[in-house]
């Protein structure tokens, strides 16, 4: 039967079936949305206690952490563990999302009561509206999907895929409305990849002091040839007086003269060097650093601060860096 058996007409069906969720999805960002995540957003103190049984509760795990990694303090508890003793993680002053396709979770419905009495805020969560999860909560967020991409209409495909989507809408929206930025992203990510990306400045890789290649005006392109030789940056800054910044000579400044007929040995610098040139603070996050590189097509910058250079990188070393 393997060998008959049509698994990509099967794959496009459950994506059709999902796609087709989704694209219901948006009916429900309605007036309750707003007040759920108005809710979330005044409550300054507590934190956003997620619950969910069985495959709501793998969403909201995944939900809780998207929402602590974008400004809104989270974790999540499972029910049955609540009932036993975790109900005191939970305090007085936090939000409770209870996640349930059918609103009739045993589990959660029996901690209700105890919710109620500990003050706590309820956002329910559900397929459907007249459930007792959905009538006892404060907040109602219905997420009702046509049908599960399970052919049985028994494992929950569709459902999941909606809540999941929900959940990011809110982390997001909550996001922005907050003005969370993305070094505070990196506040919370600060290992890995993602940490170097966000959390690392231009001056943290530049080079500096005797490594940065440097020249005077009246230097001769010879010389600042052998000054980018020497230094390694495929460029050279041309200064006076204090390092201020007064031009750039690089390999493709040095390609531009050759096809000119331009002598190395008599011309200088200043006469073939790139005015005004493209330059950033050493205080840039260095992925904002590549994005301006990138958008002018420059594979080396300076770095400035008040006319004077005071470091220098290229591509190279944002690739090392981890940054690219």
């Amino acid at each position: 039967m393997s060998d008959n058996f049509d698994y990509r007409s099967v794959a496009n069906q459950v994506l059709a079936t999902e796609i087709e969720a989704l694209q219901q999805l948006d009916q429900y960002f309605n007036h309750d949305f707003c007040r759920a995540c108005e809710m979330i957003l005044a409550n300054k103190s507590g934190k956003v206690v997620v619950m969910g049984i069985g495959k709501s509760g793998h969403i909201g795990r995944k939900m809780a952490a998207t929402f602590a990694s974008t400004g809104t303090s989270s974790f999540f508890v499972h029910p049955g563990e609540a009932s036993h003793g975790d109900l005191g993680m939970i305090e007085s002053g936090d939000i409770v999302l209870a996640i349930s396709n059918s609103g009739e979770s045993s589990e959660i419905l029996a901690l209700f009561p105890v919710l109620k009495r500990l003050n706590n805020r309820i956002i329910s969560m559900t397929g459907n509206p007249q459930s007792n999860m959905a009538k006892l909560a404060d907040i109602h967020l219905q997420m009702t999907v046509p049908k599960e991409a399970c052919p049985l209409g028994l494992a929950p495909t569709s459902s999941t895929t909606a809540t999941l989507v929900m959940g990011d809408a809110m982390a997001v929206a909550l996001l922005q409305a907050r003005g969370f930025t993305a070094e505070d992203f990196a506040l919370s990510h600060p290992g890995g990849a993602l940490g170097r990306k966000l959390l690392m400045k231009l001056s943290d890789i530049m080079h500096s002091g005797d490594a940065l290649p440097k020249v005077q005006p009246n230097a001769l392109v010879r010389d600042a040839l052998l000054e980018i030789s020497h230094k390694g940056l495929g460029m050279t800054a041309v200064v006076e007086g204090d390092d201020q910044l007064v031009g750039i000579f690089t390999d493709g400044d040095l390609r531009r003269i050759l096809d000119k007929r331009i002598d190395i040995h008599s011309a200088t610098i200043s006469e073939v060097m790139t005015r005004h040139p493209t330059v950033a603070s050493p205080n840039l996050l260095a992925v904002e650093g590549l994005n301006l590189m990138q958008d002018k097509r420059i594979n080396g910058l300076m770095l400035v601060e008040n006319g004077q250079v005071v470091g220098a990188l290229n591509m190279h070393d944002l690739l090392k860096a981890g940054v690219m």
